[in-house]
């Protein structure tokens, strides 16, 4: 299995491959040093694993829904047996605290899987019926075909799981490549995976967006892409996909709004609020990380987030003390310390704000208030520990104002007021509302957005749709 001591290798047709390319170090975010070596993967390297995939294709797609179940049902279980060494893993790559990753991602990354599982024979198509006299028509949703899918470095392993799991479900194969920063879990899928799945139908290449991710997107085999990851990627995706006319499935950045009203149970709400907010030190395209409060409630929410940002751990990530691991690199929390940094001078750090001194990548989790509609950290995606704070007048002010962004992928509302309540989740333009919650996901609902945050959804039966297209047959009676 791949470990800290391993040089990666990526995993093409079942096995890991030969590389004797130019690599490049995968760092620990929590110490800056280096665990392994990764390849940069090469045109030559993606040609490889697509036509793996194009080898495995009519042999998989033309499986039972049955068998295709029974492989989702079993890796499941693998993943569950090896859930200690995922989360050492994640722990040491991704910069999680490990006690996040055994108690909140494994078992759901278990339960996803055992969804797609149950989902792959559950397609259906429109009931056959006589359209015009003497035909009967009918449908079939089929597999789409080799499918090339690059997934991010904030959920490693979950991302990797979203993407590959429905499309193997519907029949089709994979050709899947990690952020270049985080690829050690992915690369033990792929090898969890070989002992289940028959040759080429998971393939891992490892290395940056270039030259490896635009060599998987822009190649004539590959059938459709599918990305999780910025929006300004996401813009790339699809103008490479254009000329092919792949199908192109988004799931983007987002800048969720947390609309608070002044008749909630603020203790509990600020505890969710935060814990959803620096969970995975902010790094969640759906993180509570916009709070737009009452004005009559705006003051109690500032100090009680605040409270609650200085609750938090930093610390080793191994440690089962650490509550906020750090960010993703040195890049990712120039970014974020960026922000803070050229904040308008109406804005104020309530807490946090800085990166502490000592190793790793870590930033303070943070509390801005007296911000406007227009300011940089409302407008843009920081992607990191910090909660900013503006303040609403009324119902109609909330409602314009969190719609007000580029982004369009969660939300949450706080009211027990359910006329309130069902009026601002009908009224926001998010792919995902919760009310007097945020987020909590379910691998039976769909996951995705609005706007500039993509098409396409995660998760649910339409994530599993998602990787089909339908036929329709049409048979004479004669």
């Amino acid at each position: 299995m791949a470990s800290t001591t391993d040089v990666l290798s990526n995993f093409i047709d079942g096995e890991r491959a030969v590389f004797d390319g130019s690599t490049e170090p995968v760092l620990n975010p929590a110490t800056g040093e280096v665990l392994t070596q990764a390849p940069v993967s090469s045109a030559e390297d993606v040609d490889r694993a697509v036509r793996a995939a194009r080898r495995a294709f009519d042999g998989w797609s033309t499986t039972t829904p049955a068998v295709r179940a029974q492989a989702l049902l079993a890796l499941a279980d693998l993943i569950e047996e090896h859930g200690e060494e995922i989360a050492r893993m994640e722990a040491l790559n991704a910069g999680k605290p490990i006690e996040n990753v055994i108690n909140d991602e494994v078992p759901v990354m278990a339960d996803n899987l055992r969804f797609f599982a149950g989902a792959a024979r559950c397609l259906e198509g429109r009931a056959a019926g006589e359209y015009m006299e003497g035909y009967t028509s009918f449908t079939r949703r089929e597999a789409i075909g080799v499918i090339g899918q690059v997934t991010p470095w904030n959920y490693p392993l979950m991302m990797a799981i979203w993407k590959f799991g429905p499309a193997i479900a519907a029949g089709n194969t994979v050709v899947l490549k990690p952020a270049e920063t985080t690829p050690m879990t992915t690369v033990l899928l792929a090898e969890l995976a070989a002992e289940i799945l028959p040759k080429g139908v998971l393939n891992v290449v490892i290395g940056p967006g270039r030259p490896t991710g635009e060599a998987l997107i822009t190649h004539p085999d590959v059938d459709m892409i599918a990305l999780t990851g910025s929006v300004d990627t996401g813009k790339h995706f699809a103008r490479s996909a254009a000329d092919t006319l792949k199908r192109v499935h988004l799931e983007l950045g987002g800048k969720a709004p947390v609309v608070v009203f002044d008749d909630v149970s603020l203790q509990s709400a600020m505890e969710t609020i935060a814990g959803t907010g620096y969970y995975n030190a902010g790094q969640d395209c759906t993180a509570a990380t916009r709070v737009l409060a009452s004005s009559k409630v705006y003051d109690e929410v500032v100090s009680g987030l605040a409270a609650q940002a200085q609750g938090l751990v930093i610390g080793d990530t191994l440690s089962a003390q650490t509550t906020l691991g750090p960010v993703n690199s040195a890049k990712q929390r120039e970014r974020v310390t960026g922000f803070l940094e050229r904040r308008p001078a109406h804005a104020e750090i309530v807490t946090g704000g800085e990166a502490p001194e000592g190793p790793g990548f870590y930033v303070e989790p943070t509390v801005v208030a007296g911000l406007e509609q227009d300011d940089e950290m409302i407008q843009r995606e920081i992607f990191g520990p910090v909660i900013t704070v503006q303040q609403f007048s009324d119902e109609q002010q909330a409602i314009a104002w969190a719609n007000a962004t580029r982004y369009g992928l969660a939300a949450s509302v706080w009211t027990r007021d359910v006329g309130r309540a069902l009026r601002v989740s009908r009224a926001l333009r998010f792919g995902c509302v919760s009310i007097n919650d945020h987020i909590p996901l379910v691998s039976e609902m769909p996951h995705g957005g609005f706007k500039e945050s993509g098409y396409g959804k995660d998760l649910s039966m339409y994530g599993v749709e998602d990787y089909t297209v339908v036929k329709h047959v049409m048979a004479n009676l004669e």
